[in-house]
């Protein structure tokens, strides 16, 4: 027997969301965020670029209130792996950028959601796949 009181909301989202990248780069620009990298993060890109994790840091790390986070293009909120639209390291990107767009902040509400959407064309994008529930909360 299931008692009211004790039934687990669902989430708004709970017939799914329509999702497709279209690699526009949007999600890479003009945003005022920040991505933040963990350690293994950091190695793995370094790696990747085939240069030293010091160096790494030196050159493409800023610390935000202690936390490692990539530096912007110079002049610009663009990510400074940013280059013609394409990502430079998209086999290593961070985590919180594989993840995009299920951020918790996008998903707090269908209006959060339309507001991602006013700056990536791949959300509620008529040829995206339909993610159920449980695949957008196994991002989070």
């Amino acid at each position: 027997m299931s008692l009211p009181m004790f039934k687990e909301k669902k989430p708004w989202y709970h017939k799914g969301l329509r999702f497709k990248c279209t690699q526009c780069g949007q999600c890479c620009t003009g945003s005022s965020g920040y991505v933040w990298l963990e350690y293994g993060e950091m190695e793995r890109i370094a790696k990747h670029l085939n240069i030293s994790l010091d160096d790494f840091i030196k050159k493409y790390i800023r610390i935000v209130s202690r936390v490692p986070a990539l530096l912007d293009q110079p002049g610009t909120d663009h990510c400074i792996f940013l280059k013609d639209k394409r990502c430079t390291i998209y086999p290593v990107r961070p985590k919180q950028c594989q993840v995009f767009p299920w951020w918790p902040g996008n998903l707090s509400s269908k209006e959060n959601w339309e507001e991602a959407g006013s700056h990536c064309e791949g959300i509620d994008h008529p040829e995206g796949q339909v993610f159920s529930v449980k695949e957008i909360d196994s991002h989070l």
